[in-house]
């Protein structure tokens, strides 16, 4: 006969006053981990107690009840409990839920408690936010209730707006949370699960080649186009913005590229049209334009506009506020906030003083033109007041008919034209003397300037200084006075356009400091070429040293052509870059999917990684396609300072070695007196 099962007894539960529980040694939990207690004790003020006391009885030596009862699973609980009694928001005497335990081990039970307790699946976690916030319930209210911050609970929120299907692959461990993350970045769940099918076909399913599919064509917010039209004009327009709520992203993704070029069209056309009403002949514009556009331009040199004595008032204000508050945290070693705040605030204001308006004569703004395009940081750049060389005002000539015959026959002679002097034009020019003084003939002015022009070149010889001074001032000419002819000597600089721009080439660290270099010594020189000698006459050999440094860079040309064959020309050039100790890391130059690993082959990606990194690394992306191996080598050279062969510094101790990745340790060489001055 077939015995019956014995039914499974409950420990029985029952309320006990607070003050009659006491803590267990049984307990095993002894390292603290999870919601503090603190926490806790406000979570059990809110909702109250959630969870029963797991209790056991305390007897005494004779095995009689003692009236108290130790807890050995719910210590935590106990602690909440006792914080809200010492905070007077809970009576001692309090009932607590207990569930009153008989038989086997305090300790089994405190164990078997704490480890078979299955944690909350991440996804119900998602969900559940997502039903309390529609349920009306705000992130910042959701945040305060589970104690986290309300950027984990958006964080949450958009994981349980993943598509259905993704959530449910999911939930089956089909994704891991890092790939469930980076599909958070579209909130388009066709796109989400277009880019999961791709995935299936792939060998690399790592969460930035998710990304990477995800925001494919996108514009980055980082982008000078986004910051010119604005991330938030964008949006109100309509366009849509992708954010990574998990990863850094720079601001995120502008997903509708024709919206953005249509936005950057009409604001540099509405900005263009201010430009234009200034009376400009021409106006050029274009989000970029290539380095080099204004060469062969003449640049019109305006007078700036001065300051009134408000803004002088104003401008000294600041200076002092500014100064002020240098000196009062000079020694900090960091500062706060608002000062912080405050300075960026002077320092903004006061370049505002500084960078004036310029005014040009009319009539040369009816013959001059403006560039108008986008800056590398995003702010409206116009470049005023350059002349075509079709557009130049017609040269009349101020030198009376003897002048113009003695340059005429020395051209003659340049040229290989022979002059014959005949006897009866030395009669007639005897007879001219016996009738008064008269010009000296071209024959013989000829003859003497010959003369004087020999001794100068032998004069000239022995004096440096001043050859270096007539030297700086026929190449200032060259480039900062296009059309002045103010000087004997015949030299001459070109300065070659580049024939091939190279991505960034306008926007990089280097364009940006010859502009403003050039704009500063173009501002320190006269206005009027027939006054350069004088001014350079007048400045310090620093300042005429920084000055033709500057003029002589401007000439050099180490381009790599295929139809221009220079290899002495490009030796020379390392030459160069190692007497200057030219390091192309520090100068801006990083390797990109754009500029090179996009654009050579897969071998030398690998090699370039193992180089930067170690063959490790190498090996690790290996197996990579083309696209995401040059994204991928982006990230893994980003701060190593690797460059390629081309633009390595041969035998610079402060640049690249053999390997190609930079030397950053520190160097006790001050650098070269006449770069800073240039630079100043």
């Amino acid at each position: 006969m077939q015995m019956a099962a014995k039914k499974i007894t409950l420990s029985p539960s029952r309320d006990i006053p607070f003050d009659r529980l006491v803590l267990s040694q049984a307990n095993v939990r002894r390292i603290k981990s999870g919601v503090s207690v603190e926490e806790l004790a406000e979570d059990i003020a809110r909702r109250g107690l959630l969870q029963g006391l797991s209790v056991r009885a305390v007897t005494d030596a004779a095995g009689v009840e003692t009236g108290l009862f130790e807890i050995p699973a719910g210590g935590r609980r106990y602690r909440a409990l006792e914080l809200l009694v010492k905070q007077k928001r809970l009576a001692k005497t309090a009932p607590v839920p207990c569930v009153v335990r008989e038989g086997g081990l305090a300790e089994e039970d405190s164990l078997a408690e704490n480890v078979q307790r299955a944690p909350l699946h991440p996804l119900d976690q998602f969900r559940a936010f997502l039903t309390l916030r529609e349920k009306g319930q705000s992130e910042e209210e959701i945040a305060a209730a589970f104690f986290v911050s309300v950027n984990v609970v958006k964080q949450r929120l958009k994981l349980a707006s993943v598509a259905p299907t993704l959530l449910d692959i999911y939930a089956e461990d089909g994704m891991t949370l890092d790939q469930l993350m980076a599909f958070t970045v579209s909130g388009d769940h066709e796109r989400q699960e277009q880019v999961f099918e791709r995935l299936k076909a792939s060998y690399d399913k790592q969460p930035y080649v998710i990304r990477r599919m995800l925001t494919e064509g996108a514009v980055r917010a980082s982008d000078k186009r986004a910051q010119f039209i604005g991330v938030e004009a964008y949006e109100a327009t309509g366009g849509t913005a992708l954010r990574d709520l998990f990863q850094g992203d720079d601001g995120g993704w502008l997903q509708d590229v024709a919206l953005v070029d249509r936005m950057v069209a009409e604001k540099l056309k509405a900005d263009s049209e201010a430009v234009a009403a200034e009376g400009w002949k021409w106006i050029e514009v274009a989000p970029d334009f290539a380095y080099g556009h204004n060469f062969g331009l003449r640049r019109l040199r305006g007078e700036t506009v001065a300051l009134t004595p408000e803004e002088e008032a104003t401008r000294d204000a600041l200076q002092t506020e500014y100064d002020s508050l240098s000196d009062a945290y000079s020694s900090a070693d960091e500062l706060p906030g608002e000062v912080d705040e405050r300075l960026s605030e002077l320092e903004t204001a006061l370049e505002a003083f500084e960078n004036r308006p310029l005014v040009f004569d009319p009539a040369e703004i009816a013959r001059a033109g403006a560039f108008v395009s986008i800056a590398h940081d995003g702010r409206l750049q116009v470049e005023r007041g350059y002349v075509r060389p079709e557009d130049e005002a017609p040269i009349e000539p101020d030198v009376d008919d003897t002048e113009v015959n003695a340059v005429r026959a020395a051209a003659a002679q340049r040229a290989g034209d022979a002059t014959v002097v005949t006897d009866a034009e030395e009669a007639d020019s005897e007879a001219e003397e016996d009738e008064g003084l008269s010009p000296i003939s071209d024959r013989l002015m000829t003859e003497l300037t010959s003369h004087r022009t020999l001794a100068l070149r032998q004069a000239l010889g022995d004096r440096p200084d001043v050859a270096f001074l007539a030297a700086l001032h026929a190449l200032t000419q060259k480039i900062f006075y296009r059309y002045a002819s103010e000087s004997c000597l015949e030299l001459d600089l070109k300065s070659v356009a580049f024939s091939s721009q190279a991505p960034g080439l306008n926007d990089s660290a280097s364009a940006e400091a010859i502009r403003v270099r050039h704009d500063n010594w173009a501002n320190a020189l006269p206005k009027d070429a027939s006054d350069l000698w004088d001014a350079l006459q007048s400045w310090d050999g620093d300042s005429q040293a920084g000055l033709f440094a500057h003029i002589v860079s401007l000439s050099v040309n180490a381009v790599h052509e295929p139809w221009n064959r220079r290899p002495r020309a490009l030796a020379h050039a390392d030459h160069l870059a190692g007497a200057i100790a030219l390091d192309m890391a520090a100068a801006g130059w990083k390797p990109t999917v754009d500029n090179f690993l996009g654009r050579v082959t897969k071998a030398r990606i690998l090699q370039a990684v193992a180089e930067a990194k170690d063959q490790r690394a190498a090996e690790r992306i290996a197996h990579l396609k083309k696209g995401d191996m040059a994204a991928e080598a982006e990230s893994l050279l980003a701060e190593t300072g690797w460059l390629p062969e081309p633009l390595r510094t041969p035998g610079s101790a402060d640049g690249a070695d053999e390997t190609g990745v930079r030397d950053t340790r520190p160097s006790d060489d001050d650098g070269d007196s006449t770069a800073l001055i240039a630079a100043e």
